[in-house]
């Protein structure tokens, strides 16, 4: 069997996503696999943020599967990877392994993951022969959207005039940066905003940034119709961390309800302790168990204390 590894094409696009969703739906045992994510996606958007961070494996001339990198600065991770299940335990998902593994290289990642199944032997077994190591269970936690208090002071990125932009990027930087060195959602925020995708709410403290949510919702986007997807979520590090991850959950329960969605999901790394007992307190249940698995056995941000939500699917 001959494999090639290249660049997936725009025009591979919807066999790409058909493979995704039969490979997913497969593996998890949906009676129709292709219902797997519903009118969700994974494969557009990610492939219109970057192209070149996008490789597809193609076996006798057909697309056999793909796989995506995604760059937050000091960190990276990558997914979905997915194999035709015709070709499964052919070396498929280890040919898609290389190229990422050599961006990771290039971009000098210094915190790389991924997000699993926690009790698939197959799985880790392939990621751990490329240096990644299971640590602490993500929880993938949703709950229905209701009204709140007085919501506090945030904008939205996309209100945004031009000239401000930038300035905001710098100080959401800032903020990842105090929670990780390097972390930069700089490149996530304007690809969100560039494919209409969602937003990203922003929270103030008088004219100081306390943290930020970078947020999908509705159809052909990684949350699906109804739903609020926090994809990203931080606030400062510090003595008002607690209080502000707070206001920053009422901010987004607050932009869902603006969006008329009716389902606010985010996900959160156990290790996470004080956010993820947050979570729980605010009514949000547990909807899918992952594993995040990291290069090195690096914990980097995955850690008490840390007042971050995402989940590296």
């Amino acid at each position: 069997m001959g494999t090639t590894i290249r660049p997936l094409q725009e025009s591979e696009l919807p066999a790409a996503d058909r493979i995704m969703r039969l490979a997913f739906g497969t593996f998890i045992g949906l009676p129709d696999p292709l219902t797997f994510l519903g009118d969700g996606d994974y494969v557009r958007s990610r492939w219109l943020a970057d192209p070149t961070r996008a490789f597809a494996a193609e076996v006798d001339g057909e697309l056999a599967g793909s796989n995506f990198a995604t760059n937050w600065g000091s960190v990276g991770f990558f997914g979905p990877l997915t194999v035709r299940p015709d070709l499964w335990d052919r070396g498929v998902g280890k040919a898609l392994m290389e190229p990422i593994m050599a961006l990771f290289d290039a971009w000098g990642t210094r915190q790389a993951g991924l997000f699993t199944f926690p009790h698939s032997p197959k799985h880790h077994g392939l990621y751990q022969r490329f240096g990644f190591w299971p640590r602490s269970l993500t929880y993938i936690m949703a709950k229905p959207v209701a009204a709140i208090g007085p919501a506090p002071a945030r904008s939205r990125y996309s209100e945004l005039p031009e000239d401000q932009r930038q300035p905001v990027l710098d100080v959401c930087r800032d903020v990842t940066d105090a929670v990780y060195d390097g972390l930069d959602l700089g490149f996530e925020i304007v690809a969100v905003d560039r494919q209409k995708l969602g937003d990203t709410v922003l929270l103030w403290e008088g004219s100081r940034l306390a943290g930020f949510a970078v947020c999908h919702g509705g159809p052909g986007t990684e949350a699906g119709s109804g739903t609020c997807y926090v994809k990203f979520a931080a606030v400062r590090p510090g003595s008002d961390a607690e209080r502000d991850f707070t206001r920053l959950l009422d901010a987004c329960e607050a932009f869902a309800q603006d969006r008329g969605l009716s389902q606010l999901v985010a996900g959160v790394n156990t290790a996470r302790v004080e956010a993820t007992r947050h979570l729980a307190a605010r009514g949000f249940r547990t909807q899918m168990v992952g594993i995040a698995m990291h290069r090195d056995n690096d914990p980097g941000y995955n850690r008490p204390g840390t007042f971050v939500l995402d989940d590296w699917r």
